[in-house]
Order: C-alpha cells, then structure tokens, then sequence
C-alpha cells in the first residue's frame, strides 16, 4: 500500500480525536488496555486507525454513553457478534433505558408539580425517585444503629424539611459522585489521584446536605462501603471493584487534607 492510498484508508489518533469529540488521551488509554488499538503504522511509524477500527470505537462509544464499564464492553466486542449485532444490542438498551427515563420524567414533573404546592414527599413517591436505591429498611436499620448520635438527629432536622426538589438535588449529586469516581476509574487514575480525591471531597460534600461531616467521619462511611455488602454491591454495580476504589480516594483525600 502507498503512503498516499494509506492515508485515504487510515486515521491518525489526532485526526480521529478532532473528527469525533474523543480525546487523545481516552484513545491512548484505550490502546494501553487493549480495548482499541490502531490497526496500521505509518512510514514514520505513527500509529494510524482503519476502518474497521472506527467501526470499533463507534461501537465503544455507544456502550460507554450506556455506562458500561470498560471491561463489560470487552468482553462484548470480543465475544465475536458483527457490528449489526452491536447494533441491535445497543438499539434494545436504548429503548429501555427510554422507558426508564419516561418514567423519570414522570416522577419529576410530579415532584415538581408538589413543589409548587409545598408538599412533602411519600414514601411511595421517594421509591419512584430514587428506583432501587430507596430501600424503608436501611433506614430503620440506621435508626436503630445511630439513633442516638448528634449526626442522626441532625440528619433527622434537615431532611424533615426537605421538599421534593430538595430530594430531587440529592439524587442529582449523587450521581454527580459516582460519575466523578467512575470517570477517574475509567481514565486509570489511581485512587490517590487528584482527580479521584476531588471527588472524594465531592463525596464530602454530598453528605454535609444531611449533617456536619468531618475527614474522621468520611473515613468511618467509606469503611462501611467496603465492610457491609450492600455497600459494596451498591458501588460495584456502578463499576467492578469501585467500593474498594472510592473507600481508598476517600482516605487520600482525608490524609492530603489532615
């Protein structure tokens, strides 16, 4: 093949990256885990992108915007389906994921709807926010275990008058946290990193909406992700291994600001 014919056939990482919105950086990163690597070289031996390559990354780029962890996709794109295949795949988890988000909006617009009228949220209500996560047990449970610390009774005066936006905020930063955990992960940034300790002070900063929480504290909550399953199934399912991730960045994130 001709340098010239070559470069009709085959991207350069930073032609890829300008054409496509993904950073260089993902790309390398992509390449050092094996999950994309260019295909071809150039006469100067710049690493250089085919077609089939492209199609790949596509295919990445779509399961990572359904938030699937690096390895799952992986595993995927090497268990031998075709791109069609890919395809239909992604199409299925798309339409159900609108169904969720249909059904989201619908919470929303009724927790916007008791906002303007200054009502308080239901239990069933705070289940349709929240899906899985809203759990009436692992409340009682904390009830019972610190029922009688100045954290809980605290916690108790601020939510009591939290209205449906403010619960809405809650789950909004919530998010925000596991997504700022997970992308350090996906980056392969350590969990001394800065970017993982900022999101550890993220973290931090997402309970103080329920009461004072000191580096000590923050220490005590993220052994507990690591030490009580429920925990550590709840952060896992985000990314493989995330419990032990963000329990690590939080006790960085303690040592750095001590």
């Amino acid at each position: 093949m001709t340098e010239r014919t070559q470069a009709m056939t085959a991207w350069t990482v930073g032609k890829v990256a300008d054409t496509f919105g993904v950073t260089v950086r993902t790309l390398h990163h992509y390449d050092e885990i094996g999950l994309l690597t260019p295909s071809e070289r150039s006469p100067a031996g710049y690493r250089l992108y085919t077609q089939e390559d492209l199609t790949r990354l596509q295919q990445i780029v779509v399961y990572r915007r359904l938030e699937l962890p690096l390895e799952e996709i992986a595993a995927l794109l090497d268990d031998g389906e075709n791109a069609a295949d890919h395809l239909r795949r992604q199409r299925a988890t798309v339409m159900s994921r609108l169904d969720e988000l249909r059904e989201l909006v619908e919470a929303i617009d009724l927790a916007l709807e008791k906002e303007m009228s200054n009502e308080k949220m239901t239990d069933d209500e705070m289940r349709q926010l929240f899906g899985d996560a809203f759990d009436e047990s692992y409340a009682e449970e904390a009830q019972q275990r610190w029922g009688e610390t100045d954290a809980w009774k605290q916690s108790q005066e601020r939510t009591a008058k939290y209205t449906k936006a403010d619960w809405q905020q809650v789950k909004a930063e919530g998010d925000a946290v596991n997504e700022a955990f997970a992308a350090a992960m996906d980056a392969g940034e350590p969990a001394t990193s800065e970017r993982a300790m900022d999101a550890a002070e993220l973290h931090r900063q997402s309970i103080e909406r329920f009461y004072d929480c000191g580096y000590d504290m923050q220490r005590n909550l993220a052994d507990m992700y690591v030490g009580d399953e429920r925990f550590t199934a709840y952060y896992d399912a985000v990314r493989p291994g995330m419990a032990q991730y963000v329990r690590d960045a939080i006790h960085a994130n303690a040592d750095r600001r001590s």
